[in-house]
């Protein structure tokens, strides 16, 4: 799941930054309301996670914004404001729920799960992807292979539901590094070639047809022909 977290108290957001990464989740971080609006605008986020009150432009306006121009994509507010006219404001503004501060984490993934679950139903956005006869279940967080399940930790969970999304196309070391591990600099490791061996061993072991493909020196590919 891709969520964007719009958030200006730093302890909040590495809060919610954490709990969501380590649930291999791939998170946003954007801290005032004109960098979030940028980002909900041009990239693509199963759900949005937003304040109520931020510099520069409120979560309000923000929603209010996405939704004049037909963005639809499930928006959760926080706020320490939780009287009943908030709450309404909230919703009346484009939100899809609404969450006083302070709040459990718990609380907020069973949101986070419920709603995007809820407008899965109706989106004609992906929930499933396929490699041969390898499935990825993105809302189960769940992977096959044929009949077998395949049990990966949320690296490699994420790192194979890159590869497949851009199944077809060559993904190179950086491409890996930036959106799988967030790093915007090569660390100079071979982090990268350990995850995929390790990978390559619960995916293909015992299949005569390989998910991934090395192209040397450059990447790794997951044939688009199934």
């Amino acid at each position: 799941m891709r969520v964007l977290v719009i958030e200006d108290d730093i302890k909040v957001s590495n809060f919610i930054y954490k709990g969501l990464n380590e649930l291999g989740h791939k998170v946003d971080l954007a801290k005032n309301g004109q960098d979030g609006l940028f980002l909900a605008s041009t990239e693509e986020y199963d759900i949005c996670i937003v304040d109520r009150m931020l510099p520069g432009m409120d979560g309000l306006t923000i929603l209010k914004t996405l939704r004049a121009a037909g963005n639809k994509t499930p928006a959760i507010i926080l706020s320490a404001l939780g009287k009943v006219n908030d709450r309404v404001k909230g919703l009346r503004s484009g939100a899809d729920d609404y969450l006083v501060k302070p709040f459990a984490f718990a609380e907020l993934i069973a949101r986070i799960e419920i709603l995007v679950e809820r407008c899965s139903r109706t989106d004609t956005r992906v929930t499933k992807l396929t490699a041969h006869d390898l499935t990825i279940d993105l809302m189960a967080r769940k992977v096959t292979r044929g009949d077998e399940e395949i049990e990966l930790q949320s690296r490699q969970f994420r790192l194979l539901e890159y590869l497949v999304r851009n199944k077809g196309q060559m993904v190179t070391r950086t491409m890996l590094l930036e959106h799988v591990w967030d790093y915007h600099f090569d660390p100079q490791t071979n982090v990268i070639d350990v995850h995929i061996s390790r990978l390559r061993q619960k995916i293909d072991k015992g299949h005569k047809q390989k998910i991934i493909k090395t192209i040397r020196g450059s990447g790794y590919l997951v044939p688009g022909n199934d």
